[in-house]
């Protein structure tokens, strides 16, 4: 089926989170999901379930574990057994989950700032101390500075590290080479990664998602991964992520606190949609990263040509892009007023994402092409009349 991602969706009065909450004229590219139709085997499935009309609780069987297994063997070369899935709700809750089991109060969790603003509360809410280790920006691109990750990883109070793989607000895809360097010190120095990969299929086609626990068995033994279909397929408000933890011992302590939560029985519905997203959404998500990597060459031009103050860090992966607005001189508070109340469009304040992130602004292109145009054009208006 060929689907037709310039179409227009009324999402308005729909309880939209991203359409929802704030006046009309308002164009929303903040929170990260689509404003696109998710694949038609999803629709179906989600359908033939409601039609049995009966909604109790469920268990997932093999073809649940199966078409996660399978999706990321194929995807990603990443060879998952089906003891290592752990159901939960979302990512965000298993970060935080996951934290209470692998730290007590008072130990410390390096992040990587500017970095997803959950990480910090999720570091906060369980009584642990946040260790900043903030990306260098070289040249347009951000990297990892290692020199100040050994010393803050040397730290015996640190005992986990929150890895945002690929990286949310800034866009990168990490290379193997530095994910390589990320677990070698963290075996060093006896601290567990935590990684958010809920990106992972979102990837540009030049670069490649390579899973941190697929690297070697070492890396396996002191992480846990976590995913979800939620970003890949559009489907955030069916609540199911895969929590992937090869270690026994610490996938028990995760468990533990799973159920100390009364967390056991999935979506379900998202059930449903995760079987049909992972066997049959393939070719939807290829047209997807294409019509995005059209829209972020589309945004690249119009803000180069048009609106030369601001600056695009251009993102490897995700559709999520983090635009350097400096220039225009506001602090970051201001920074966001203009582009709500001036532009009339809302994107996520940089500042939010920690560290780095002031006078930066994250906006989420995975609209029609239409509507991003009709933003850039607000913002370019804006902007000149400064």
């Amino acid at each position: 089926m060929k689907y037709d991602f310039d179409r227009i969706i009324e999402r308005k009065n729909t309880k939209s989170v991203k359409w929802d909450l704030k006046k009309k004229d308002i164009i929303p590219m903040w929170v990260a999901d689509m404003d696109f139709e998710v694949p038609e085997e999803v629709v179906q499935a989600i359908k033939s379930r409601a039609e049995h009309k009966i909604y109790g609780y469920t268990a997932p069987g093999n073809e649940y574990y199966d078409a996660i297994i399978n999706w990321f063997k194929r995807r990603h070369n990443f060879s998952v057994k089906k003891d290592w899935i752990n159901y939960c709700p979302g990512v965000v809750p298993a970060v935080n989950m996951l934290i209470r089991a692998f730290t007590k109060p008072g130990d410390k969790v390096i992040i990587q700032v500017p970095v997803y603003y959950p990480f910090f509360t999720a570091v906060k809410n369980n009584g642990c101390e946040v260790v900043e280790n903030p990306l260098k920006l070289n040249e347009g691109k951000y990297e990892i500075d290692f020199e100040d990750l050994g010393k803050k990883l040397a730290d015996e109070k640190v005992k986990a590290l929150v890895l945002c793989s690929p990286h949310n607000p800034v866009g990168r895809v990490w290379t193997r080479e530095e994910l390589v360097r990320i677990g070698e010190l963290c075996i060093k120095n006896n601290v567990l990664v935590i990684s958010d990969e809920i990106h992972c299929d979102l990837v540009h086609k030049e670069y490649k998602h390579i899973p941190f626990a697929s690297i070697n068995e070492d890396f396996a033994q002191i992480s846990a991964i976590c995913t979800a279909p939620s970003k890949t397929f559009n489907l955030a408000g069916l609540q199911t992520s895969s929590i992937i933890i090869a270690n026994n011992e610490l996938r028990k302590k995760f468990y533990d606190v799973l159920d100390s939560n009364g967390i056991w029985a999935p979506n379900i519905f998202g059930i449903e949609a995760l079987e049909a997203a992972y066997n049959y959404g393939e070719q939807w998500l290829e047209d997807v990263i294409d019509y995005l990597t059209g829209n972020l060459e589309f945004l690249s031009k119009y803000i180069n040509n048009n609106i030369p103050k601001l600056k695009i860090i251009k993102p490897q992966g995700t559709y999520l892009v983090w635009i350097d607005c400096r220039e225009l001189g506001f602090d970051s508070k201001k920074l966001h007023q203009f582009f709500l109340e001036t532009a009339g469009v809302w994107f996520d304040e940089g500042y939010i994402f920690g560290t780095g992130g002031e006078g930066f602004e994250r906006i989420n292109i995975a609209c029609s092409r239409g509507l991003l145009e009709e933003a850039l054009k607000r913002i370019e208006k804006a902007v000149n009349s400064l």
